[in-house]
């Protein structure tokens, strides 16, 4: 129960939109909490490290892309059994390089999100995203 008293972990999570609406997705490598749930990529923040540099970091590592630039857009707080995060969301629409499964993790570009099961903290944002990619 510790967990809930501690200061939520920040995580940069990156959403790379393609100018057709579609977003990358990658699922969870075994070993991890949550193993084969999709979410999308990122990682936790380093102390003294920006969010946006977490994010270009963590996609460097987990997906060899370079991340070009990428706008703020949400943050969530969620309370998983393990930890308790507060997650930055950046949207991407400007990088270098195809997606690789550095960490041996799958991932799919996604339209309509027929991919699951998807990480909790993942689902409510799903209908945000696609006001935002749809409703212009």
């Amino acid at each position: 129960m510790s967990q809930s008293t501690a200061s939520p972990i920040d995580v940069a999570v990156g959403i790379l939109m393609k100018p057709n609406g579609d977003v990358l997705l990658g699922q969870r490598p075994e070993g991890k909490p949550y193993a084969g749930y999709w979410e999308f990529p990122g990682g936790k923040v380093e102390p003294g490290e920006s969010i946006l540099d977490a994010l270009k970091r963590e996609f460097v590592e987990e997906l060899g892309v370079q991340v070009l630039s990428a706008e703020p857009w949400c943050g969530v707080e969620y309370v998983y059994p393990h930890a308790h995060v507060r997650l930055h969301f950046y949207i991407s629409r400007d990088w270098r390089g195809e997606p690789q499964g550095l960490e041996g993790q799958a991932f799919a570009w996604q339209g309509s999100f027929d991919v699951e099961p998807l990480l909790p903290a993942t689902i409510p944002l799903l209908e945000w995203l696609n006001q935002l990619r749809y409703c212009k």
